[in-house]
């Protein structure tokens, strides 16, 4: 299984207890929802790509995530993790000003590889998201 998601779908499932409860107030987009593996089948994240690759796969990316906010018109847009927060702020800086207003945050990665993460992803994700304003 994958922990990352395996972690971020368990606590959304503990928090909220169904799927209705949760996406009533939230929407989850994962910013690039493509699979690198490197020839040892090791997770190869965007951010290692070449790059030139990265450019222009950031370039399709940027462009699906400013058009859900556009379309969603979301007060919040919190990456999960840094890399997925610094792709949040470039986005949001390149749109128009009316769409300036959202408060762009990033909350703990949910990922195995972060030690935070492995002592308690959880109630950190969740300090993380009091933190920056968000009722629960």
């Amino acid at each position: 299984s994958e922990v990352s998601g395996t972690r971020l779908w368990g606590w959304a499932k503990d928090r909220f207890e169904t799927p209705q409860r949760f996406f009533e107030r939230f929407f989850i987009l994962n910013y690039c929802p493509l699979v690198f593996m490197e020839a040892s089948a090791r997770n190869l994240t965007p951010d290692k790509l070449p790059a030139k690759e990265q450019r222009e796969l950031f370039a399709h990316c940027d462009r699906a995530l400013a058009g859900a906010i556009q379309h969603l018109r979301p007060r919040f847009v919190i990456g999960v993790g840094q890399f997925a927060r610094a792709r949040a702020e470039q986005v949001v800086q390149a749109l128009p000003d009316d769409y300036k207003k959202v408060t762009v945050g990033g909350m703990l990665h949910p990922s195995p590889a972060s030690p935070k993460a492995n002592r308690g992803w959880a109630q950190a994700a969740e300090q993380d998201l009091k933190d920056l304003g968000l009722r629960l």
